[in-house]
């Protein structure tokens, strides 16, 4: 079964997000653990979480993969923007095990001038100090385009933050179709060289969700500007390829298109309707 889902508006709880992925057809989904452009996280009412986790066991949804605020920089040469960042991410662990065994990605943020190398110091230390055994939670770290100073542009940047975090089994990567396009990665015409590099560099194994996205650019633009699904320069062929690729099909696959819920649901059923594997 493909496992697919969108980001969702948590603005009314989880229960309100189950049904919505159940109405457009999805089986996981996305959504930020507070107001993507910043803000305080809104209270979590534990009867709608539970209410949730009610429904998502009856209706087979599982494993979600909320996303941190984009306004975080793990990385900043401002030593008060990374703590900031660290506090939320913090928090945010502790507000996932309301949902517990699920997935909470991170952009790893950009080093605003201090280099490559003292960003990816600074995200691994963010996770050393914010990790936890106890935690049922796997943060990923999501492959970016590469636009300004950002950190994970390439599979060698997320595998030296890798190696520097001390709880391995507790992290993860994301990686997302529209950005490693940018970032230059040829996902349309190259899938199998671009699996092997990223197996040879980073480890499939450690490889657990995909942000499926079209992009607006051209390979190698580094800009970031998704496209719905079969209207961007990936095309609707090298997604489908993505989605049955014998080492990833398993995975759940996010969609962050430029669309809303409804036309998610057309998404959806599209790659539905293109997926070959059988469970």
């Amino acid at each position: 079964m493909l496992k697919i889902g969108c980001h969702l508006s948590a603005s009314d709880g989880y229960l309100a997000m189950g049904k919505t992925a159940v109405r457009i057809g999805a089986n996981t989904f996305a959504f930020f653990t507070r107001n993507p452009r910043g803000g305080a996280a809104k209270q979590i009412k534990e009867a709608d979480a539970a209410a949730f986790l009610s429904l998502a066991k009856e209706e087979g949804l599982s494993m979600l993969v909320a996303h941190s605020p984009y306004t975080l920089n793990p990385c900043s040469s401002d030593a008060h923007l990374r703590e900031f960042a660290k506090n939320t991410m913090r928090d945010d662990l502790v507000r996932m095990e309301y949902t517990p065994g699920n997935y909470y990605n991170f952009h790893p943020g950009c080093h605003t001038g201090q280099g490559a190398e003292a960003g990816i110091s600074e995200v691994a230390e963010l996770l050393n100090e914010i990790l936890t055994p106890e935690q049922s939670t796997v943060v990923l770290i999501e492959t970016m385009s590469g636009k300004g100073s950002e950190i994970g542009k390439t599979f060698q940047e997320i595998r030296e933050i890798l190696d520097r975090v001390e709880r391995k089994e507790k992290v993860g990567v994301c990686l997302d179709t529209c950005h490693i396009w940018d970032a230059g990665y040829d996902v349309r015409d190259d899938l199998n060289g671009v699996l092997d590099e990223f197996d040879a560099v980073i480890g499939l194994s450690n490889l657990r969700a995909i942000h499926l996205n079209d992009s607006m650019n051209e390979k190698g633009a580094k800009k970031d500007r998704h496209a719905k699904i079969g209207e961007g320069k990936i095309g609707m062929e090298a997604l489908v390829r993505v989605i049955n690729h014998e080492k990833l099909h398993a995975l759940p696959f996010i969609l962050e298109t430029p669309t809303d819920d409804d036309g998610h649901k057309i998404e959806i059923e599209k790659l539905k309707n293109t997926y070959t594997w059988k469970s």
